[in-house]
């Protein structure tokens, strides 16, 4: 019997970002799909819920800040782990107190981005 590759969902706002880290998880063994909208994500949940999210902070239109209140009234028990390249104080606090598991500044260091997403999955 094989064992599934964890299944990762990337939600970030630049296509060639998504592409990179889809590439990045791909040669560690991880299946990966990405979103550029949060409505596409939220629609994806029907057919395969993710063993962990990469959720990009700062997006037009719905935040990532919005995608983890939503996960939250949904009672979606999604490990998120939100990225930056935009850090403000209080942001990790408030991603915390809204579930996210994690919280890493772009550009990622591959190591600490792979040790997250171990800890999440």
């Amino acid at each position: 019997m094989s064992k599934t590759e964890p299944f990762i969902a990337v939600l970030d706002d630049e296509p060639k970002f998504c592409q990179a880290l889809a590439r990045l998880l791909k040669s560690h063994g991880f299946d990966v799909v990405t979103f550029t909208q949060a409505v596409d994500l939220f629609s994806a949940f029907a057919s395969r819920r993710p063993d962990c999210l990469l959720l990009d902070l700062h997006m037009p239109g719905t935040s990532g800040f919005e995608v983890l209140e939503w996960l939250a009234v949904q009672h979606v028990p999604l490990p998120a782990i939100v990225l930056t390249g935009h850090d403000q104080p209080g942001n990790d606090a408030r991603v915390r107190a809204l579930g996210g598991v994690d919280y890493l500044l772009k550009p990622l260091n591959e190591s600490q981005l792979l040790s997250a997403i171990g800890k999440a999955i």
